[in-house]
């Protein structure tokens, strides 16, 4: 439950440090004094969007720290799933800027927002008048079911099977579209694998080809060049081979008079093996060069098609062209694939839609049980708030299609009047017969979840004597349930019930307004509820009644 509540630097608070106790207090002050700001910087620590215009004037930033005891409500578990220390005494600080920059922390080590939200939601409940709305919401209505039927391991399982059939669903939509518009390409991409796998490309052809061509066309050249340097080597007059072998035999002749002609003698052996060799490759290669110009045209007719793909299929080399040859044989294969592969997603579409309406039906059951309890419960609690004749019926019924939270549709219809017929309550019933209602689901819920401490912003909004009382009474009930109950009231006889009382209220100096909010004492609580009951001036009569409702003996 929410110990202490600091704020400083936040609209009109420059500094604000109050404590709280168990049970049910009472919060009090005139319109505007500043009892919504103290909700605001509440909100903040719930995860709320935070507002630089909300800083105090002429401050660098405003902080908003609470300190709540969860030594009683079980919450290891989530800090130890978001690795966060956990103490029976949590502290939530949140640091707005004026730059605009936002920190929140959790016990002193910073955390997200999702983080502090979803920790603030099991700590606090903050019920103001916009609340009233969602009366008429159906997700809100479904949400009191559940609440109620503790089926939140049945939802978390359902929502489960939902999410896997949603996603399937998806898969199959993305693959029936494909499995169209591939169905559609398909002649074009048979066509064009055809004319690839027509070419018979081969990786390197390309290059080879382009080759050959430069030889066919100059094979005259080459073959005339050819005879000229085999005429070069091997003439009998001039050759270089014969002058060669005329120089290597001179050097043998040398040798046995001349040591440095045995060397010599070697190397003009070894070049003249070289040159011979050299010489009969050369005319070799001559006898296989020829003019061939319908080889030349069959060459140039490849290279042709092998360009004309290229310019095509926008590609620069035949490598290129197999590959997306290949990849057009992919999308053949995966097009003829489809109707199996629809065929399986389809079926496990209808298998997990099967488990969805199952596991659906779980909840209807859990949901129908806690809707005749919330009836029965609903009733018992309107008619001590002065609603002898209400009538309140859940109606339920089954969506077409499973949503994610179930195929149930609920409607909360209301009827005050005996003779009236049962209608949505947010078409018959008054403001305050709503926030009578809203009081007696919160104090079921309250009764149902272990939530620590319960904030009441003015839900006594339309009622006034006896029924104020009661309504006094149904929160002063909670809060003797091991919770902390805090209204916010404008109503003496609400204000005179809280264990502990705290009055919000502003002053003025030369150069600003600031809020404060104090706990009153004995004494000073008989003359806020007197002021309450009789305005700015105080009568004996006024003071006599405070007293009365405060329990005190004159």
């Amino acid at each position: 439950m929410l110990r202490s509540l600091y704020i400083q630097n936040y609209a009109l608070i420059e500094k604000l440090d109050i404590s709280f106790g168990a049970g049910f207090s009472v919060i009090t002050g005139e319109t505007g004094a500043g009892k919504s700001i103290i909700l605001g910087a509440i909100g903040l620590l719930l995860g709320q969007r935070a507002e630089v215009k909300a800083i105090r004037q002429g401050a660098s930033k405003c902080v908003i720290e609470a300190r709540f005891d969860i030594s009683a409500y079980g919450m290891e578990p989530f800090f130890e799933d978001n690795e966060l220390e956990y103490e029976e005494e949590c502290i939530l600080r949140r640091e707005v800027y004026a730059s605009g920059k936002s920190r929140a922390f959790i016990n002193d080590t910073p955390a997200s927002l999702v983080q502090m939200k979803e920790l603030g939601e099991q700590l606090i409940d903050v019920h103001s008048q916009h609340q009233n709305l969602l009366l008429n919401k159906e997700g809100f209505q479904l949400n009191v079911l559940d609440i109620l039927s503790h089926n939140d391991e049945q939802l978390s399982a359902y929502q489960s099977l939902y999410r896997e059939w949603k996603q399937a669903q998806q898969e199959l939509a993305d693959l029936i579209a494909r499995a169209e518009q591939n169905k559609a390409d398909e002649d074009y991409i048979r066509f064009q694998l055809e004319q690839l796998e027509e070419a018979n490309l081969s990786a390197g052809e390309q290059e080879e080809l382009e080759q050959e061509t430069d030889m066919l066309s100059h094979a005259e050249e080459i073959k005339a060049g050819l005879f000229r340097v085999g005429q070069l080597l091997t003439s009998d007059e001039g050759g270089l081979l014969a002058g060669l072998k005329e120089s290597l035999n001179t050097m043998l002749g040398l040798q046995k008079v001349y040591s440095p002609a045995t060397e010599l003698a070697e190397r003009l052996e070894s070049t003249y093996i070289e040159l011979k060799d050299v010489s009969q490759e050369v005319s070799s290669q001559e006898e296989d060069v020829e003019f061939n110009p319908d080889r030349l045209e069959e060459v140039n007719d490849r290279l042709n098609l092998i360009y004309t793909l290229q310019q095509k299929h926008r590609a620069t080399t035949v490598e290129e062209l197999l590959t997306l040859a290949e990849e057009y044989a992919a999308k053949l294969a995966a097009i003829t694939s489809y109707d199996e592969r629809i065929g399986e997603l389809t079926t496990l579409c209808d298998t997990l839609y099967n488990k969805v309406r199952k596991q659906a039906a779980v909840l209807t059951k859990a949901r129908t049980g806690a809707a005749r309890e919330v009836e029965k419960q609903m009733a018992s609690r309107l008619v001590p708030l002065g609603m002898p004749n209400v009538r309140f019926q859940v109606e339920m019924g089954i969506r077409k299609e499973p949503g994610v939270h179930g195929e149930d549709t609920v409607n909360f219809l209301f009827s005050a009047n005996k003779n009236g017929s049962l209608q949505n309550i947010s078409s018959v019933a008054s403001g305050g017969e709503i926030a009578r209602v809203m009081l007696s689901i919160k104090a079921m819920i309250a009764g149902a979840v272990k939530l620590p401490t319960i904030v009441f912003d003015e839900i006594d909004t339309g009622v006034s004597g006896e029924i104020a009382d009661r309504m006094a009474d149904i929160m002063q009930e909670m809060g003797e349930q091991d919770r902390q109950v805090i209204s916010i009231t404008h109503l003496p006889q609400i204000a005179a019930r809280g264990c502990a009382h705290y009055k919000v209220y502003k002053q003025d100096n030369e150069t600003e307004t600031n809020s404060h909010i104090r706990r009153l004492a004995d004494e000073e609580r008989v003359e806020e509820i007197a002021h309450m009951l009789s305005g700015a001036t105080l009568t004996e009569a006024a003071l006599n009644n405070a007293k009365a409702l405060l329990g005190i003996k004159r």
